[in-house]
């Protein structure tokens, strides 16, 4: 932990990811003294004056890779404790799996009054070309705008992003965020700009959270597919939503019906399932045609354009809340927070 200023406005809560890692024979690894190191790098920017800033480095740092749902439960508790002390946080996260982070921390806040916004960067702080600054620098104002949304955003590259809606479209590039069906939160171009948002402004509610007593699981469907991937996964006794990752408007294989009416039986046994669309843009319409009308029947609720994140993330938060049955649906058919266009 460092404190920048004995009055800072702002609390950067350093995760993990790429962004405080070095390089060595081994590749990018992480190491102490980010909080330094950091501090150093923004003291040669005087000509934009960044708002004073806290920063907690969380133990262990996660990998971004190895993320697990307990871990956003350790991000909130860090924001509930923090909540009144600060305008604004910033919160530093691997890129592999931001924008999971990003979708469950608008379902577990809800409602809010502060701006949260995740970044990283694809390149380490202080290797040549890196975008750790830029980022960082456009979340942390982002964070302290008076205007900027009061929610989940994620801020990366020249976007600020929804963050149910972020995706990373790009392993390569330093775009490596978009929301591909949905406009921008805001631009960070010549100016600092942010659109007209529309969500609900509260303070939190921090309703307690159990991501250990019910698993989600995701069926992809692809031409040669059997059951037995779905059998397996309904083996589970302690599954509770599954996401059907389904053909362009939500159509799943017939497998001769016996798919469809393996997904009713698991609906009629209390398992929750959310149709997503493959397609990159575009939404799930389960009356499209007839393949996907049965789903209609079976009790699978169309996830019209929530991404894929977005869908395990909120289904794994609702289910840790204790949702279930009707109340569940009723959630998931419901834009909670702007995760989905009607």
């Amino acid at each position: 932990m460092s404190v920048h200023s004995n009055t800072a406005r702002l609390l950067i809560l350093h995760t993990g990811g790429t962004i405080g890692m070095v390089p060595s024979p081994q590749g990018y690894v992480p190491t102490a003294g980010f909080s330094e190191r950091l501090a150093a790098h923004l003291a040669c920017y005087t000509d934009q004056p960044l708002p004073d800033y806290h920063l907690i480095e969380m133990s262990p740092l996660i990998d971004s890779a190895d993320l697990v749902p307990s871990d956003w439960q350790h991000i909130m508790t860090q924001l509930h404790q923090h909540w009144n002390d600060y305008e604004g946080f910033v919160i530093l996260h691997g890129t592999d799996t931001l924008a999971y982070t990003a979708s469950a921390l608008s379902f577990m806040l809800g409602a809010m009054n502060k701006p949260v916004v995740l970044t990283g960067s694809q390149i380490p702080l202080g290797e040549p070309r890196s975008d750790a600054l830029s980022n960082l620098q456009t979340a942390m104002l982002t964070a302290s705008r008076l205007d900027a949304p009061r929610e989940v955003c994620v801020a990366f590259h020249d976007r600020i992003l929804r963050g149910n809606r972020a995706r990373k479209v790009r392993s390569q590039g330093l775009d490596a965020f978009n929301s591909p069906n949905a406009s921008w939160l805001g631009e960070s171009g010549i100016t600092l700009r942010f659109s007209p948002q529309a969500l609900p402004v509260a303070a939190p509610v921090w309703p307690e959270t159990d991501f250990e007593h019910h698993r989600v699981a995701l069926l992809t469907t692809f031409p040669g597919m059997t059951l037995d991937p779905l059998n397996a996964l309904l083996s589970d006794s302690r599954l509770s939503g599954l996401v059907l990752y389904s053909y362009g408007v939500g159509n799943p294989p017939s497998l001769n019906g016996q798919l469809v009416a393996r997904l009713k039986h698991a609906t009629e046994q209390g398992t929750a399932i959310l149709n997503v669309t493959q397609c990159h843009q575009g939404q799930v319409e389960q009356g499209a045609y007839a393949t996907g009308a049965t789903l209609n029947d079976a009790g699978v609720i169309p996830g019209h354009d929530i991404t894929l994140e977005a869908a395990l993330s909120k289904l794994q938060v609702l289910l840790a809340q204790g949702l279930s049955g009707e109340a569940l649906h009723q959630a998931l058919r419901t834009p909670l927070r702007g995760e989905f266009s009607l």
